[in-house]
């Protein structure tokens, strides 16, 4: 059976884009200690994510059939349908997304989207802490639903001896339904996707400043670091300043 393409190449560069730096910014935000500058860039790594997401969407708009959200079955029905077919012999052929890699993407997608808000307004002290019990929520969920994602994976591939996985490397698949047609490769949207998100990485390093652990983010100061950190700074800053008034 000839493999025809599925997914273009922006599907793809965002597909890897996004779990690279979910697993970067995850591994520092929980293994890294809050004081450490190392930190700072679990923070950087989030708000590349964010800047991702929002090229994806546009893309889940503009993009080829089955990088379209349109194209995602998304009906409670379609999943159940397709969970019970994961545990039997019959199952549908899906040409894009099937069911459960659908509401995966929109999950995470939507949980990226928490964390870089979340993760905005404790930078720019416009939240207080409470916030970041919904940030370590969101974290930990996305991390929940990526283990499904990449079980379901494995159980499929095992299952239907049908490898979706190697979709996303080189955008074909191979079992399909009899009317499926191959979508354009979009390479130059590709590079140009992958080249806007690497120039936008640079701009946050070129403007954080390491010492003080700061981020100028297009006017608006962002302090990477934890809340609890930066107002221990202020009350030490405050103590010396009613120190030199007594003096």
């Amino acid at each position: 059976m000839k493999a025809k393409r599925v997914y273009d190449l922006p599907t793809r560069v965002f597909h890897w884009l996004f779990a690279t730096l979910f697993v970067v910014a995850f591994t520092i935000g929980n293994t890294v200690d809050d004081e450490s500058l190392l930190f700072s860039y679990h923070m950087l790594a989030g708000l590349t994510l964010f800047f991702l997401v929002a090229w994806r969407l546009v893309w889940g708009v503009i993009g080829t059939t089955h990088a379209r959200f349109s194209d995602f079955p998304l009906h409670p029905r379609e999943l159940a349908s397709y969970l019970k077919g994961l545990l039997s012999r019959d199952h549908k052929l899906w040409s894009g997304h099937n069911p459960a890699s659908s509401w995966a993407a929109v999950a995470m997608m939507s949980c990226a989207v928490g964390l870089g808000i979340t993760g905005y307004l404790m930078a720019s002290g416009l939240a207080g802490e409470d916030l970041e019990e919904v940030h370590e929520l969101l974290a930990n969920g996305f991390l929940v639903i990526v283990l499904l994602h990449l079980a379901g994976i494995v159980l499929h591939t095992s299952k239907h001896r049908d490898p979706i996985w190697k979709s996303m490397v080189n955008g074909e698949k191979q079992h399909l339904p009899d009317d499926s047609q191959p979508v354009k490769a979009r390479r130059i949207s590709g590079v140009f996707f992958l080249v806007l998100t690497l120039a936008f990485a640079g701009y946050l390093l070129q403007n954080f400043n390491s010492d003080a652990r700061e981020l100028n983010l297009f006017g608006s100061q962002l302090h990477l670091s934890e809340a609890e950190e930066a107002e221990d700074e202020d009350e030490h800053e405050s103590d010396d300043y009613h120190h030199h008034d007594d003096d």
